[in-house]
């Protein structure tokens, strides 16, 4: 964010002019009775300022907008003008045009959920750009990671599995989206951890939600889920220094068959690839064993998005694809830390983007599931970080 001290632009002095006339206006009431007075509660729209407003921004008056334009002082004012003048733009309708694959559309996203300023952050909190990963990345070694970096991947790894039980837990009929993500935000804040996904690359909550023919990166909004949905919540958590992500998909209320075997062999084929994981193995591995088995299921495994190494940063190397005959390089090491995640499709495995940049759905509108976990390669074998609890909610199948 630019500093306060720049020198405002012209339109932001016409403004502050304009509520300089406000406030002489708001010092001429002040002879009034204080039941002449009206009463505003309104809290000033600078973030973590908690004071009273005394002013509104005109142009905000003109537009009839609400939200986000009222200030406690000109010098907030000022403070907030490089994000605020963006509320001035009208909305631009991105799925005007837009030919949807499948009968989900989109709903109305509501404001980023806010963290508070002792919540230990990774530096795109506030940019919005993963500097220090991008950086990291041009390296394409893979981190042994430390035994200090593992004991705090365990406890980021729990946090994110307690975060996604809570979600699922509100996973029903009517619910929205919107309203799991504040949930899980909330939960997630109150244990001291950082949502990783929130403003990552710009992305705008704090948790993804996929329904339906959504593969993933579903942006959660006011839809209410209904009777017969499948929904994906995918978590993941940045706390004492690592990151952690996982996700399950779950049936809202009763499903139709075909949709509850494509959740179960979603996860069964998570499982087959476990199996296989510990020092020596190859990654491109990975992919045969689970497009071998999602084949012979008569589905499909997604190519566009695969599973990734991850620690001190949300994606790092390696990349872990889960269709047969990739050629991704490398060999699993003790220290190494992953994910493997499989996006499995009814139908064709190709998708198409949503004009919001993040929601990809089937190419062919039919129905998606995925299954995802945190994996340590151990000295015999793997451990799994994100594993369910003995008291996380069942899922919809038996395990």
């Amino acid at each position: 964010m630019e500093s306060s001290s720049k020198q405002v632009t012209e339109e932001t002095k016409t403004q502050v002019n304009s509520q300089d006339t406000t406030t002489q206006n708001t010092q001429n009431d002040s002879k009034k009775t204080d039941d002449d007075k009206p009463k505003n509660t309104k809290a000033c729209s600078t973030p973590e300022c908690t004071k009273a407003s005394t002013l509104q921004c005109p142009t905000c008056v003109k537009m009839n907008i609400v939200n986000g334009s009222f200030f406690c002082s000109q010098e907030c004012f000022k403070a907030f003008w490089p994000l605020h003048k963006y509320y001035h733009k009208a909305p631009e309708n991105k799925f005007e045009k837009f030919k949807f694959t499948g009968p989900l559309r989109p709903g109305v996203v509501s404001a980023k959920n806010f963290v508070p300023a002792h919540i230990p952050a990774p530096d795109y909190a506030t940019t919005g750009v993963p500097n220090e990963e991008i950086q990291a990345k041009k390296d394409k070694h893979i981190d042994e990671h430390t035994p200090e970096q593992i004991a705090n991947a365990r406890e980021a790894c729990l946090l994110a599995r307690r975060a996604l039980d809570h979600g699922h837990s509100k996973v029903k009929p009517g619910v929205t989206t919107d309203e799991i993500d504040r949930a899980v935000h909330h939960f997630i804040i109150d244990n001291g951890g950082y949502p990783s996904p929130l403003n990552y690359h710009g992305f705008p909550k704090s948790i993804c939600t996929s329904v339906n023919e959504i593969i993933c990166h579903g942006i959660p909004d006011d839809r209410p889920l209904e009777e017969g949905d499948i929904v994906n919540l995918d978590i993941s958590v940045y706390y004492k220094g690592m990151h952690a992500d996982l996700n399950e998909t779950f049936c809202v209320g009763k499903v139709d068959p075909d949709s509850l075997f494509l959740i179960e062999q979603t996860y069964r084929s998570l499982e087959k690839a476990l199996e296989i994981c510990k020092p020596g193995t190859m990654y491109r591995e990975v992919g045969n064993v689970i497009g071998k088995f999602i084949e012979s299921k008569g589905l499909s495994v997604v190519r566009s998005y695969t599973g990734h190494g991850v620690g001190a940063f949300f994606h790092l190397a390696p990349n872990v694809p889960h269709y047969k005959n990739n050629k991704t390089p490398g060999f699993m090491k003790e220290g190494h830390i992953f994910t493997i995640e499989p996006m499995i499709n009814q139908g064709t495995w190709n998708d198409v983007t949503w004009p919001d940049e993040w929601t990809a759905a089937t190419e062919d509108g039919k129905r998606s599931a995925q299954f995802e976990h945190t994996i340590l390669i151990t000295k015999d074998g793997c451990e799994v970080l994100t594993k369910r609890l003995p008291e996380s909610p069942p899922l919809d199948f038996t395990i």
